[in-house]
């Protein structure tokens, strides 16, 4: 793996600096189908790049900076191209929610009504106990990019994941609030987080007591209704970049795992970044960076339980640091969304 914090080489953005990009098509309507997967990774990072710009409808100053973010690390993509090897292309992804109704009128109104509530696309609120009540925070309903049918992006630090939200107009998600929308309730901070304990067995070890088991997709849990089938390179012993593929399925293509607030693959694909507070102001809200917390991820799920995964678990300070630490965390088969102050 190259040394951590390396530089990419740069790559020249056509669009102009101060041009606003147009409209983007109509949300969740598939694209044509494009299963060709790039040869290198500046290939694949400027995919990313187009996809951000038509999909989601990011202007060039934003573009500019998920691309200084992505260049200023060798490892950042959808996984090495030629270790990878995805389990489902793009457009089996678009066939199976097409199937699904993912893509009839009711539902793209619905997309529609949650990108203006939240300002950005592909979003959706998290609610509360009270559905009446107005949601103070919107979540991705993808891993970054954020978009259907597209790789995860992987291999960002929690550093460079908290980096790639703000880029874009949003923050990386607190603990409870990944939480609350896998489990379909959104609950207070105060409830969530037990600030007068240490992280490392009494945070842990309370929390999981009391917590009530749920899955995204309803109370009992099954694997298959996730993206957990896929399978570790052949050669991939630790967490190499030459060796180790990302191995993910296309985002959203589990139509069953979804959450109550229609949040896709919060158990399955990539595992995924998001900051635990360790104290009231270090809450994303108020502007705020905790320590490092992961849950999600594919691996080796269908053939071993690797770990607990319902919505609520409180996870094993795995190689804590602060999020904002230069050396926080990456490997291959983990990622992140972002959410969105309202």
């Amino acid at each position: 793996m190259p040394p951590e914090g390396a530089h990419g080489q740069s790559a020249k953005d056509p669009t102009p600096a101060d041009a606003r990009v147009d409209a983007a098509p109509v949300l969740g309507k598939p694209p044509k189908p494009d299963d060709q997967l790039p040869a290198s990774l500046a290939e694949q990072r400027e995919r990313i790049f187009g996809r951000m710009r038509d999909e989601l409808g990011y202007d060039a100053a934003s573009l500019d900076k998920v691309r200084a973010i992505v260049l200023g690390n060798k490892v950042i993509g959808e996984g090495h191209p030629e270790a990878s090897v995805h389990p489902m292309k793009r457009s089996e992804c678009w066939e199976i929610r097409d199937r699904a109704g993912l893509h009839q009128a009711p539902e793209l109104a619905k997309l529609e009504q949650n990108a203006k509530l939240c300002g950005a696309r592909h979003m959706v609120p998290v609610l509360g106990k009270d559905r009446a009540a107005r949601a103070e925070v919107c979540i991705d309903q993808y891993e970054f990019p954020n978009i259907p049918c597209e790789y995860p992006l992987v291999y960002a630090s929690a550093q460079e994941a908290a980096q790639l939200c703000r880029a874009v107009g949003k923050r990386l998600c607190d603990a409870h609030e990944w939480e609350g929308a896998c489990a379909g309730e959104l609950r207070p901070a105060e409830e969530e987080y037990l600030w007068e304990r240490k992280r490392r067995l009494e945070m842990e070890f309370f929390k999981n007591e009391k917590r009530e088991k749920v899955w995204a997709y309803g109370p009992q849990k099954d694997h298959s209704k996730c993206a957990t089938g896929s399978r570790k390179s052949p050669k991939c012993n630790g967490g190499g970049w030459e060796t180790c593929g990302s191995n993910t399925y296309p985002a959203g293509a589990f139509p069953e795992c979804v959450s109550p607030l229609g949040v896709f693959d919060q158990h399955g694909n990539a595992a995924e970044h998001m900051s635990l507070p360790m104290k009231p102001e270090e809450l994303g809200r108020r502007g705020g960076l905790g320590e490092t917390e992961m849950k999600g991820s594919w691996f080796i799920f269908a053939r071993g339980e690797a770990h607990e995964d319902d919505c609520r678990w409180r996870a094993p300070a795995w190689h804590g640091t602060r999020v904002d630490y230069w050396n926080s965390h990456r490997n291959y088969h983990l990622g992140f969304r972002c959410c969105r102050d309202l």
